[in-house]
């Protein structure tokens, strides 16, 4: 059985404990963690698709040329020529980098 003084509660009753307001400025600051967490899935999706791309390019951009959902447009460029999706792979990885890195939290 564990002492129920450890788990303090507020609004009354025992064990309860008066409670400070939490500022309104931390509450903009737990608003603001979600652009972050936006700015990491990208990141994480940039250094996965770069790292995918540089280790496998002619598979990678085999799956996405043709009906997929308008993206064969976007891989046409790298269709039959592995070495320009490498040298994309690369940019796409440092980029994916620079932005994990440029997170505060």
């Amino acid at each position: 059985m564990s002492d129920s003084s450890e788990f303090l509660r507020e609004g009354g009753g025992p064990g309860s404990q008066e409670t400070t307001p939490v500022a309104p400025g931390l509450l903009r600051a737990q608003d603001n963690i979600w652009g972050s967490r936006a700015a990491e899935m990208a990141a994480i999706f940039m250094v996965g698709d770069g790292l995918i791309g540089l280790l496998q390019p002619r598979r990678h951009v085999d799956l996405w040329k043709d009906n997929a959902l308008g993206t064969e447009k976007l891989v046409q460029p790298f269709v039959d020529r592995p070495g320009r999706r490498r040298l994309y792979a690369v940019v796409q990885i440092a980029a994916g980098l620079a932005l994990a890195t440029r997170q505060k939290r």
